[in-house]
């Protein structure tokens, strides 16, 4: 498994921008997909972004389409979440995934997809 740690959350206005990093160390991250899941309270969690192995694919929720941008450093071994224009509705803890690949273009968007988790960081955005 790779171990999995995020940063970058934060409380921000409406219309504010947050750059969340996940940090990545164990099994070779350039061998995972990676993504980014959602949780407000009393909700389950959902799917926010997902990124390929290589960087050359991406996916997202519809939500996020056009606000959020997924980015990975594989020299870094980190992949990041940039999140402009945020809304009250964005409020969450964020939690990114690894999932092992073969294949450098596959993105996954489901959480049984994934086999590594982080802790999370707590997003909060203010109307």
């Amino acid at each position: 498994q790779v171990q999995l740690v995020e940063s970058g959350g934060g409380l921000v206005q409406a219309g504010g921008s947050l750059r969340l990093s996940c940090a990545a160390s164990g099994r070779t991250f350039s061998s995972c997909a990676m993504g980014w899941f959602r949780q407000a309270p009393g909700k389950e969690r959902e799917f926010v972004a997902a990124i390929s192995w290589s960087g050359g694919n991406t996916a997202y929720v519809d939500s996020a389409q056009g606000r959020f941008t997924i980015s990975r450093d594989n020299a870094k071994n980190t992949v990041y979440l940039q999140m402009n224009s945020l809304k009250p509705e964005d409020t969450a803890v964020y939690h990114c995934a690894a999932g092992q690949v073969w294949n450098s273009e596959v993105v996954f968007t489901y959480t049984h997809q994934y086999d590594s988790w982080g802790q999370g960081t707590q997003v909060t955005v203010s109307s």
